[in-house]
C-alpha cells in the first residue's frame, strides 16, 4: 500500500440550505454522517440522477458525506478555463487539500487519516455538473460559457466523495496521511 500526505488548506461547510457554495470555518466534528448541519449530512439519502438504478428519491446510503479538492486540480480547472482561480466554495466542497495534486485519480476504499485518527474513505470521483459552472461564471461574468465548460475542464480533477469511517475532530492546518487503495490487493 502506498502513502502520501496533504495538508488542510480549508474546511467547508454548505449550511445554508438555499444552495451548495460553502463557507470557511476553522475546524469541525466529522460524524458518522458527516458534518452536522452540513447539506449532505446523513447516514442515508434520497437517490437521484447519479443512481439511475433506483427509483428517484429511493432512500439509500449516503456515499457523499465529504467533498475534497486539491488545490493543485482547482488550479487546472481555472487554467483551462482561463480564469485566474477556482475557489473551493464554488465547488461545493468541504475540505481543501493541498499536496496531492492527482486527488481525483484516488482509488475507491483509499483512506485519509487525520491527526487524531479521525479517517474519511474514498468513495469515488465527484463527478463534475453545470451547478458549480454556473456559480464559476457569477464570478466571472465577462468570460461567456464557463458554466457549460467546465463539466469538461472539471473532468477528471473534480475531486472525490468520502464516507466518515472513524468521526473526530478536524482542523484547518492538519496534515492528513493517505492511504492509497491498491484495486489488486485491496484495504477491507
Amino acid at each position: 500500500m502506498k502513502n502520501a500526505n496533504a495538508k488542510i488548506n480549508a474546511i467547508l461547510i454548505a449550511d445554508t440550505h438555499e444552495t451548495f457554495v460553502t463557507r470557511r470555518i476553522p475546524e469541525v466534528r466529522l460524524e458518522f454522517g458527516g458534518m452536522k448541519g452540513d447539506r449532505h449530512f446523513g447516514m442515508t439519502y434520497p437517490s437521484d440522477s447519479r443512481q439511475p438504478m433506483y427509483p428517484k428519491g429511493t432512500e439509500i446510503l449516503n456515499r457523499r458525506q465529504i467533498t475534497i479538492v486539491s488545490e493543485e486540480e482547482c488550479q487546472q480547472i481555472a487554467d483551462e478555463l482561463r480564469v485566474e482561480y477556482i475557489l473551493p466554495e464554488w465547488l461545493g466542497a468541504n475540505i481543501l487539500l493541498n499536496g496531492y495534486p492527482e486527488l481525483t485519480k484516488l482509488p475507491m476504499g483509499s483512506r485519509i487519516l487525520f491527526p487524531n485518527g479521525t479517517g474519511l474513505i474514498c468513495m469515488g470521483e465527484n463527478q463534475p455538473c453545470i451547478f458549480p459552472g454556473e456559480e464559476i461564471q457569477k464570478h466571472y461574468e465577462t468570460k461567456p460559457k464557463l458554466a457549460a465548460n467546465f463539466v469538461r475542464s472539471g473532468y477528471k480533477r473534480r475531486g472525490i466523495v468520502c464516507a466518515v469511517e472513524r468521526p473526530g475532530e478536524i482542523f484547518e492546518g492538519d496534515e492528513v496521511r493517505i492511504l492509497i487503495n491498491d484495486l489488486k490487493n485491496p484495504m477491507q
